[in-house]
């Protein structure tokens, strides 16, 4: 991959009425937008339901992240769970 496809991208999001930018890497720009669709809502509902729930704490791209990554553990443990 080139620094292009890995480096971080900065895109508006609108946050209860207000814009603000946000800096991801393209993977996690793209699960985002994979949650939000298999979620049956807006990156932008999303991201605010994200800022919500951090409460003002860290920062909301690390929130964003961490969201991704738990969203996808728990696709992967379930996917792994063993059947009856």
């Amino acid at each position: 991959m080139s620094a292009g496809e890995t480096g971080e991208i900065k895109r508006s999001v609108t946050i209860a009425g207000h814009r603000t930018s946000i800096s991801l890497e393209r993977p996690f720009w793209d699960a985002l937008k994979e949650l939000a669709c298999t979620e049956k809502t807006s990156v932008n509902e999303l991201v605010r339901r994200i800022d919500t729930k951090r409460g003002g704490q860290g920062s909301l791209s690390s929130a964003i992240r961490l969201y991704v990554l738990d969203a996808l553990r728990n696709r992967a443990n379930t996917a792994c769970a063993p059947r009856d």
